[in-house]
Order: structure tokens, then C-alpha cells, then sequence
């Protein structure tokens, strides 16, 4: 897993400014009122050459009470635990405020490396005030101004510094399968199942895992990384802190797996946030599988599994590509055909395809339905070539890409993905002006 920086302090000191500019993205709403942070935002950053984690968190207010104020003070309480080092943010343009010591004092305990960032340091100024901040008691102090982005590269030069090394882990080498889904549809107890061992705590009580937790399996001589996440569960549902930090290590399960195991309730179908969840993880490129679990619960017709596939492709009519396994944890039916299928997304993802090969397909499909004319001038695809394996990615060099229409790509990918397959795999088109 990627080391982890998340970034406290009081409210209204340009926080979420700071970790936008961190993560490269308006991902955070950003707003002069205090508070307006509630939820932890979770982002990706890097630099030379090193990537981490980013956290966000809300306006630390020791003194003050009340559901919202004591929900935002424990999230920030597990951002820390879960941080290799802490951003500290402050205001030049205030300077040192008791709020501001209250903060120091709570990170002091920590044994964490902390980082002061004196943020909205515009001017030259501000940057000398900056020193004041030595005052709350930490080593390092860097002044600048999340705005513009003054100074964050200094103080980036220190925080990849004392990020831990990544050593060579074997983890590392293995494919990293994500189980993911809702609460209560029988993850847990799929890892148990395919481990045969009470790795996991097992349970009726949705919500019962409340952090990811990696697992070794070894299925005939070869090894993988199962990564047990908690349930996801629509935001409006999220009342603890600890459940929604919890998605969010999901979240980076998700981000940071190879292949993801959807797994659904096979008596409740595929619902909106398994969909959301699902283009997360095409939006990432990983490769995907969807588990219909508690299989033995249904009752079976001629055709029930083909008319449950059926159901599940209309409402998702651009994944068509995503294989289907119906299963029974508790039963440990077809468990094993996860894996076999898992080996077979694993080698979709690597598959290279020659240039020619490429580009004779390339001519087939083009004669069989031209390009369209734009401006009374077609379009033409010169050539194609594979720029990436895992996942694969595909540029294609024409005039005016610009211009090529949405049905004509959708027609490309049909085209690919029925001469190539890539089944669970998502397939990534680049056009380029040539």
C-alpha cells in the first residue's frame, strides 16, 4: 500500500485548498466559511517519482461538542492513526491562535513526523512572519501559499523524504484481488471459504469489517492477495466516523488492486452503488469480475442464470465485457471458479497485440463501415498501435480526432474487444492528430 500524508488544523486555514493543489484536482469543495469540511476527502498525489495518499479533514475544534463536531474530531483522530506524516496547516495572514495551540497540543502525543505549513503565505511578508509558527514546538516549518503553489515544492522535498520506503515486499509481486460490495453480502465469508480459514471475522451484522485485511491464497501453486474490504454503503447511510474512513479504504482497495471481485446479493440484485462502484473501477482500469453470491437462495428455472445476466447487462449496457460467476460462499459452490476466471482477466489485462496485426483489423473494420466526413472531408485512422499492457491501452493516429463521433469509438471498442476479447477488462482509446 501507498504511504499515507493527511493534512489537520483548525478551521478555515485553506485545508482543502492545500489538498487540491496537492492532489491536482478541484476534488474538495473550497469556501471561505469555517466547516465546510465535514467528510474526509482521499486523493492521490505524488512527487519525484514517489506517490502517496492524501487526506483531508475537517476544522479540529477541541473544545466543541455536538454530533457533527465530534463526528469531524474522530475522523481526524483515525486520518492520524492512518498517516506516515501529518501536514499541520496555519494562517500567516492570523497568525498563532489559541485554536491553533489546542491542535499542537494534540499532535504533540502523536508519534507521527508533523510538518507545519503556514499557508497563505502571498508576500514576502508573510513568508518572514512565517517564523512565528517555530513557536508551537515542531522542527519544520515551511511557508506557502496553497493558491499559487509558492513554496510546496520544498516542502514536498521533505515529505516524500520521510515517507517510508516501499521495501520489496512480496506482496508486491502478487496479483492483488479486491473483494468489494455492500455490506452484508457475504465478502468475509467468500475469503474464509476460499482460504478455509477464520482469517476474517464472519457475521449477519452488516458492517461487521471495518478495515481491509490482505490474506495470502495459494490456489494450485500459485499466489494472490485477497484484500477483504469493508461493506460500501451509500453516504446518506454513513453515520460513524470509523465506517466512513472505512470506505475509503475501500476506496483505495479499489484503486490499488489489480482485479476487482464485485460481489452482489444474488437476492437483491445490482443496485445503484454497486453500479457507481463498478464504474470506479473501470474509471481505474482494473480488471473486474461480478460475484452473484447466496446463488442457493434463488430458485432456479430453465434460463434463471442467463435471465439474471441479462438483467444485470441492461442496466449496465457499456460493460458488457465484465464476466459473471454465480456462487455460494456459505456453500463454497463454483468459489474456485473465481480464481480460474481471475487468471483469465489477469492475462487479458497483459495481452499485447502486434502493430500489424492491429492495423490489418484496423483495415477491415474501417472498410466494413467507413469513417464519417466532417466538413466534407473524411476522417481517416492511419494507424494503431498498443502503447501499454497492463492495463491496455490503444492509440490511434488520424486527422481530426476531434471529430470522430462517440458511436464510431463505441463501434471501434464492439470491434476490438470481439476480435481481441479483453473480457473484464477495461480498454483504453487514445486518438491523436497525426
Amino acid at each position: 500500500m501507498k504511504p499515507t500524508v493527511s493534512i489537520v488544523g483548525r478551521p478555515n486555514v485553506g485545508k482543502s485548498t492545500f489538498f487540491n493543489r496537492l492532489v491536482g484536482e478541484r476534488k474538495a469543495i473550497v469556501h471561505d466559511s469555517s466547516g465546510v469540511t465535514r467528510d474526509r476527502h482521499y486523493g492521490e498525489s505524488h512527487w519525484n517519482g514517489i506517490e502517496f495518499n492524501v487526506i483531508d479533514t475537517g476544522g479540529y475544534v477541541p473544545d466543541q461538542s455536538g454530533q457533527i463536531m465530534d463526528g469531524i474530531k474522530d475522523q481526524v483522530h483515525l486520518a492520524i492513526d492512518e498517516s506516515d506524516v501529518i501536514l499541520f496547516i496555519v494562517d500567516t495572514e492570523v497568525g498563532i491562535t489559541d485554536l491553533d495551540r489546542e491542535v499542537g497540543r494534540m499532535l504533540m502525543k502523536e508519534e507521527k513526523e508533523i510538518i507545519v505549513v503556514a499557508n497563505k503565505a502571498d508576500n514576502q511578508t508573510r513568508v518572514l512572519e512565517s517564523a512565528e509558527f517555530y513557536g508551537l514546538g515542531f522542527e519544520h516549518v515551511f511557508a506557502v501559499s496553497a493558491i499559487n503553489g509558492s513554496g510546496t515544492g520544498e516542502l514536498l522535498d521533505l515529505v516524500v523524504e520521510k515517507l517510508p520506503k516501499i521495501t520489496d515486499d512480496p506482496e508486491e509481486y502478487l496479483p492483488k484481488l479486491a473483494i468489494i460490495g455492500r455490506p452484508n453480502v457475504g465478502k468475509s465469508s467468500l475469503v474464509n471459504a476460499l482460504t478455509n480459514d477464520e482469517r476474517s471475522i464472519v457475521s449477519d451484522i452488516a458492517g461487521t469489517t471495518r478495515d481491509s485485511i490482505n490474506t495470502i491464497l495459494t490456489f494450485e501453486d500459485k499466489d494472490y492477495v485477497l484484500i477483504d474490504t469493508a461493506g460500501l454503503r451509500r453516504k446518506t447511510r454513513i453515520s460513524e466516523s470509523v465506517e466512513f474512513y472505512s470506505t475509503i479504504r475501500t476506496q483505495k482497495a479499489v484503486r490499488e488492486c489489480d482485479v476487482c471481485l464485485m460481489m452482489i446479493d444474488a437476492t437483491q440484485g445490482l443496485e445503484a452503488q454497486d453500479i457507481k462502484v463498478l464504474r470506479e473501477a473501470e474509471k481505474f482500469n482494473k480488471g473486474i469480475v461480478l460475484l452473484i453470491n447466496k446463488w442457493d437462495l434463488i430458485e432456479k428455472e430453465n434460463n434463471t442464470f442467463r435471465d439474471y445476466c441479462d438483467a444485470i447487462y441492461y442496466k449496465i449496457p457499456s460493460m458488457k465485457f465484465v464476466p459473471i460467476i454465480s456462487v455460494s460462499a456459505t456453500n463454497k459452490t463454483r468459489i474456485f471458479n473465481i480464481i480460474n476466471k481471475v487468471d483469465d482477466v489477469l492475462i487479458e489485462r497483459d495481452k499485447k497485440i502486434s502493430t500489424s496485426h492491429l492495423n490489418k483489423f484496423l483495415e477491415r473494420i474501417t472498410k466494413e463501415r467507413p469513417l464519417p466526413y466532417k466538413y466534407g472531408r473524411q476522417l481517416s485512422i492511419k494507424y494503431m498501435t498498443q502503447v501499454k499492457q497492463k492495463p491496455p491501452v490503444f492509440a490511434f493516429f488520424m486527422n481530426n480526432p476531434q471529430d470522430l463521433p462517440a458511436n464510431y469509438r463505441k463501434y471501434i471498442e464492439a470491434k476490438l474487444r470481439n476480435e481481441f476479447t479483453f473480457e473484464g477488462v477495461p480498454v483504453t482509446m487514445v486518438f491523436k492528430d497525426k
